[in-house]
């Protein structure tokens, strides 16, 4: 068994919006595809995986240095016959790279990574999540708590938000997340207002600012927020600032949630010794897409235990399938979806069901990203 081919295919994000940082409009996404010399149904065995939403394409990384790494490998140096070696992939990937200096390349690495796992579930006729609890050892879960990650600035404004949330609680959520920083301290108060008139209640609602926080601007939010009892207070500040998110913690009673801007298991390592996160409150949300794959995470979620922190403290950044079957494969707290913004990787297919706040992922094999109608086009485009 062995790689025929590999290709990276740059796909343009849709839609006009923006967070306190950055509009997304610019914005594209690596899609890989792992062409395999295994013929099912009359058609290779292919495996997809994208690096995240809401960076860019590593094309170039990817093309000129991880790529090449992997197809000059030995055929049994990454593949037993009948599973690639995912760990092995990984160690052929980083071949030649320094230590630290992760960010692009986490994201290349990642997204080539992931395509082996699909594979991998492919090649047992199996969804990954069931492949991915296997490998760790783990029992999957069959629903994953789940929230509508929404509430971008537009040209709709307030009305446009209310009706936003009522469209998330319509298709089966229950908690929900809008941006805040990239308004004034009292627009945006009166953003959380709606989105509150929506949800009922602060569990139900969680703030995320981007990292776009000073230490005097972050406690200005703070003071208005404690009060409302918000499911959590996300991205603080600048996210290397462990200095500036210890010193919120210090100061805030409610959650906290960052860590989809780490990469790496030193950088987590990094904000659980100096960054204040506090067991049983905090929320952390690194990204398997963004920081060298699945085999990486999972060591990051083994770093979070030793540290006292229990996995169900983890909700992936993302909102796609590929998170979707890692969280419900590592039993991990939950997950987030982009239902109507990101597209064409946002959001879930539709056979995954949505009731009560939680989501059950369908059991197509691997991710499963030929089953949502949205992103069927590019994944033609990739392999033929």
């Amino acid at each position: 068994m062995r790689i025929m081919e590999i290709r990276e295919l740059a796909v343009q994000l849709n839609g006009q919006i923006s967070n306190s940082v950055v509009n997304f409009a610019e914005h594209d996404v690596s899609l890989v595809a792992v062409i395999s010399d295994v013929v099912k149904s009359g058609h290779p065995v292919i495996g997809y995986a994208f690096n995240s939403i809401g960076r860019f394409a590593q094309g170039g990384i990817l093309r000129d240095r991880i790529i090449p790494r992997i197809l000059s490998a030995d055929s049994d140096k990454i593949s037993d016959g009948l599973q690639f070696d995912c760990a092995a992939i990984y160690q052929h990937a980083v071949r030649n790279e320094k230590p630290g200096g992760h960010g692009d390349r986490a994201s290349a690495i990642g997204a080539l990574e992931l395509a082996f796992w699909d594979l991998n579930a492919k090649l047992r006729d199996e969804p990954a999540y069931a492949t991915i609890a296997r490998h760790f050892g783990r029992q999957y879960s069959d629903k994953v708590n789940v929230y509508a990650a929404g509430g971008y600035y537009s040209n709709k404004g307030n009305a446009g938000l209310y009706d936003e949330l009522r469209e998330y609680i319509n298709q089966g959520f229950d908690a929900f997340k809008i941006k805040i920083g990239g308004a004034t301290l009292q627009q945006d108060m009166e953003r959380i207002d709606v989105a509150l008139q929506v949800c009922g209640n602060g569990a139900r609602l969680a703030v995320d600012a981007n990292g776009r926080f000073d230490f005097d601007t972050a406690m200005d939010y703070a003071r208005h927020l404690e009060p409302m009892k918000l499911r959590w207070y996300e991205e603080i500040g600048d996210p290397l600032d462990f200095r500036l998110n210890a010193n919120i913690a210090e100061r805030y009673s409610g959650a906290i949630a960052t860590g989809e801007n780490l990469f790496s298991v030193q950088d987590v390592k990094n904000l659980l010794e100096f960054g204040g996160m506090r067991p049983s409150i905090d929320i952390f949300q690194m990204d398997a897409g963004l920081s060298y794959g699945l085999g990486h995470f999972a060591q990051i979620i083994e770093l979070m235990e030793s540290y006292g922190f229990n996995r169900g403290s983890s909700f992936p950044h993302g909102g796609h399938l590929i998170n979707l079957h890692i969280a419900a494969g590592l039993n991990l707290g939950g997950c987030e979806a982009y239902p109507n913004v990101f597209q064409p990787f946002g959001g879930y297919s539709p056979q995954c069901t949505i009731a009560d706040g939680y989501i059950r992922p369908a059991d197509h094999p691997g991710f499963g990203l030929e089953a949502k109608p949205e992103i069927q086009a590019v994944l033609r485009e990739i392999s033929t």
